[in-house]
């Protein structure tokens, strides 16, 4: 029998989830506001040319519901709240996978280590397969295909994340290169099996610098958010870590020995 008994403390990790996650929405949804949206803002008014050029002036029939600051601010927002509902999962996830050790065990690592297979998982391998495009790109009639084909490319980036760590925990006792070169074989035909999916639907007509532009400050944008939260996650570990070895290295002082006199 193992001497940690002890309940896993999930309440203290959802807690430092929820701050990593708000501090890695809240800088994602600085860097896009400051990086991303004058290549959205370049995206929306190719897209109000190209509907005034082909006829339809939906942009003077009718005033955007809220202004372009509005909107920047409600960006932000919108990814703070994200940035906590990743947060979150971050946090159960992480205590799934180290429920058997330690909590205070070598937060910074493990935590980067998981901020790094959630990118490769829900951001790398399925942009690699269906990149984002900019807004007004896309038929409305293909929408549902779309959204099907995306969830799908997440559900097999997770499965093959998962796949790489059994693979990893069961070569746990080989050597490092062996681990490293197999849990990189199911990596690749992770990304494999994605190119096995449908193509988008969809004909991407903007010019190829703005395309390029926003797909790379698109999946800066996820490292972003990842980085920041495997980052901020272990930080917090790493203090609670200290605060638990405070009692230990600081013994109580013995009581002062009373003269007999």
């Amino acid at each position: 029998m193992s001497g940690n008994t002890s309940p896993y403390p999930v309440l203290p990790l959802l807690g430092r989830g929820l701050l990593a996650g708000g501090a890695a929405g809240l800088t994602t949804g600085l860097f896009g506001l400051l990086f991303a949206e004058p290549v959205m803002d370049r995206a929306i008014r190719l897209e109000e040319e190209r509907s005034a050029g082909g006829g339809h002036d939906h942009a003077h029939e009718a005033e955007e519901l809220f202004s372009r600051s509005t909107q920047y601010f409600g960006l932000v927002v919108t990814s703070v709240v994200v940035g906590l509902a990743v947060g979150v999962f971050f946090a159960v996830a992480y205590a799934l996978l180290h429920r058997r050790s330690p909590v205070h065990e070598r937060p910074w690592p493990r935590a980067m280590a998981l901020a790094g297979a959630g990118f490769l998982a829900l951001s790398l391998l399925p942009g690699l397969r269906y990149p984002a495009a900019p807004p007004g790109v896309g038929d409305g009639d293909t929408v549902s295909e779309r959204q099907n084909l995306w969830l799908a490319a997440l559900v097999i980036g997770v499965l093959g994340m998962v796949l790489a760590h059994l693979v990893r925990q069961r070569l746990a006792g080989r050597a490092a290169p062996v681990r490293q070169l197999a849990v990189t074989g199911v990596v690749v035909a992770t990304l494999g099996v994605l190119f096995l999916l449908p193509g988008n639907p969809d004909e991407v007509l903007v010019p190829a610098t703005l395309l390029w532009d926003f797909r790379v400050l698109s999946l800066a944008s996820h490292a972003v958010l990842w980085a920041t939260l495997g980052a901020v996650f272990g930080a917090l570990g790493l203090r609670a870590a200290a605060r638990a070895a405070e009692p230990a290295a600081a013994p109580a002082p013995a009581p002062a020995a009373t003269s007999a006199g």
